[in-house]
């Protein structure tokens, strides 16, 4: 039987600027996971609301919410200049988690980011801003290595998933690897494109992210140690 889910509309004041979200929270939440989605994209991607509905099976609340308003997205998608904007992008975010603990349905609850594509390097910037804040990051097919400096003071544990067909993510992924100084884990998916549509990648990326999540939100003293190691895993059902 599936979790009985909460769910709440979200809106994000950030000074001048009011962000939109979708709050979720199963029954008998352990944590809270607020989506950084990557270039062009929304809190409505449909890849990265698959991923949600399988965290709240698990019992971890989401929180997706958009990134740019509506007039930054117009103007972003003729320039494509605010969707590199890590910096904008990181600061939105620290928003968002600083709303998301004054929530009462989540208040209290350990947080982690799961970041896609740009969202990746965003998640990773806030992470380092908000050292005693983040329990874990996962970033699916991400730029970490957009997140510069701050790489060297993530603090959280973090998870990168990259496909084993994106060759260029894959360099930029292993870059960043080699600085984070955190508990980490560089993950290579065999079959897996960009996107992750090939059958059964995005469901293997579901499960490790959640397992992920799952472990350093009830285990936080032992998430603060720095281990290292690659893995390479094949989904089930992929070709």
């Amino acid at each position: 039987m599936s979790a009985r889910v909460t769910e709440v509309p979200a809106e994000i004041g950030m000074g001048p600027v009011t962000l939109r979200g979708d709050l979720a929270v199963p029954e008998r939440c352990e944590g809270l996971v607020i989506f950084a989605h990557g270039s062009g994209s929304s809190r409505t991607s449909p890849r990265n609301r698959a991923v949600a509905e399988v965290f709240r099976g698990a019992h971890l609340g989401t929180l997706l919410f958009d990134l740019l308003t509506e007039e930054e997205e117009a103007r972003d998608a003729l320039t494509r200049e605010l969707r590199f904007d890590i910096a904008l992008l990181a600061r939105r975010l620290v928003g968002a988690t600083q709303w998301a603990r004054t929530h009462e349905l989540v208040r209290g609850l350990p947080i982690g980011y799961f970041g896609a594509s740009t969202g990746g390097g965003a998640a990773l910037v806030a992470a380092a801003e908000l050292p005693d804040h983040i329990a874990a990051v996962v970033s699916r097919g991400g730029r970490p290595d957009l997140a510069g400096e701050s790489l060297a003071r993530v603090r959280a544990p973090t998870l990168l998933l990259v496909g084993g067909l994106d060759e260029p993510v894959i360099h930029v992924n292993r870059y960043a690897y080699e600085r984070l100084a955190c508990a980490k884990q560089l993950t290579i998916i065999p079959g897996a494109s960009h996107l992750f549509e090939e059958p059964g990648t995005l469901d293997h990326v579901a499960r490790l992210a959640t397992d992920w999540f799952v472990q350093h939100f009830t285990d936080l003293p032992r998430a603060r140690r720095s281990s290292a190691f690659v893995t390479y895993q094949a989904p089930s059902g992929a070709p």
